[in-house]
């Protein structure tokens, strides 16, 4: 699974279809090795995948991540066989248990224990295929990077710092691939990007998975409070000149990393800082 040094993610709900070719067009243009998304509200994981590899022709594209509870292991397992029979094995399935809003509240499911419902959907996918399919999960605590180890090509944790992947690479061990995502907002004002951070981690704050992670992390409770303490913004979104921000992304390579995605973090709408911050990082 060769996804490159450097990646990207981005928030795909916010573009239209003519503005995601331009992205994925653009963040091959720049030599990224692999652009990842997220399924939240809007477009469906698979199709958007299909979007991605037909506007580009090297690029690798990941899930990050397709929602368990939003199709069958079945389904599942063809559309991954479909995207990488049709686009010469260029996607790789990111696979996340999501949270209870999006399963219960939005999709009407039942959420149940995050791992043993992640470990049934590998044996959904994995049974009597002989196959080693290329799937990565969102492992986040130890008992999830266990079943990453043992189960799939590794991890593609979110929200995380750099003392996170350390405890990640330790649980996944050597030969697995660590995808982390960090985001970056290239401005010098501290102000400004902490207002932008905000913004950006508004909704994840009320989230038990990613607040339970931080806390384990070295985060406090008066840290996720209003809005999340400046210690916590800047250890999420890291600002800066690029040479700060290239220091950072260093920081998740020494800790074991082996692919970096980041996030450009702007003012909504704003094209043309995301396409600068890009260009600014694309040789980190």
């Amino acid at each position: 699974m060769e996804l490159g040094r450097l990646g990207v993610w981005y928030p795909a709900d916010r573009l239209d279809g003519p503005g995601l070719a331009t992205l994925a067009r653009r963040v091959e243009e720049l030599g990224y090795g692999t652009l990842w998304y997220p399924e939240a509200r809007g477009y469906e994981s698979f199709t958007l995948a299909a979007h991605f590899l037909a506007s580009t022709t090297r690029l690798k594209v990941g899930s990050s991540i397709a929602n368990i509870y939003a199709r069958d292991a079945f389904t599942a397992r063809r559309g991954m066989a479909t995207l990488n029979a049709f686009h010469g094995g260029r996607f790789i399935l990111g696979l996340g248990v999501s949270h209870i809003p999006m399963v219960e509240g939005l999709r009407g499911h039942r959420y149940d224990r995050p791992v043993p419902a992640m470990r049934a959907y590998l044996d959904g996918i994995q049974a009597d295929t002989g196959e080693d399919w290329p799937i990565l999960l969102a492992a986040l605590g130890p008992k999830m990077l266990e079943l990453a180890a043992r189960r799939t090509h590794g991890a593609v944790p979110y929200n995380v710092t750099p003392e996170h992947t350390a405890i990640a690479a330790g649980i996944l061990g050597p030969g697995k691939v660590l995808a982390v995502e960090q985001k970056v907002c290239l401005e010098t004002d501290p102000e400004r990007a902490r207002a932008l951070g905000r913004a950006e981690l508004a909704h994840y704050l009320a989230l038990p998975n990613y607040v339970n992670n931080w806390l384990r992390t070295g985060f406090t409770e008066a840290d996720l409070k209003d809005g999340g303490s400046d210690r916590f913004i800047d250890g999420m979104v890291v600002s800066g000149d690029a040479a700060a921000i290239k220091a950072k992304l260093a920081a998740h390579f020494a800790a074991g990393a082996t692919h970096v995605c980041i996030q450009p973090v702007h003012a909504k709408g704003d094209i043309a800082a995301r396409d600068a911050m890009l260009a600014a990082l694309a040789d980190s």
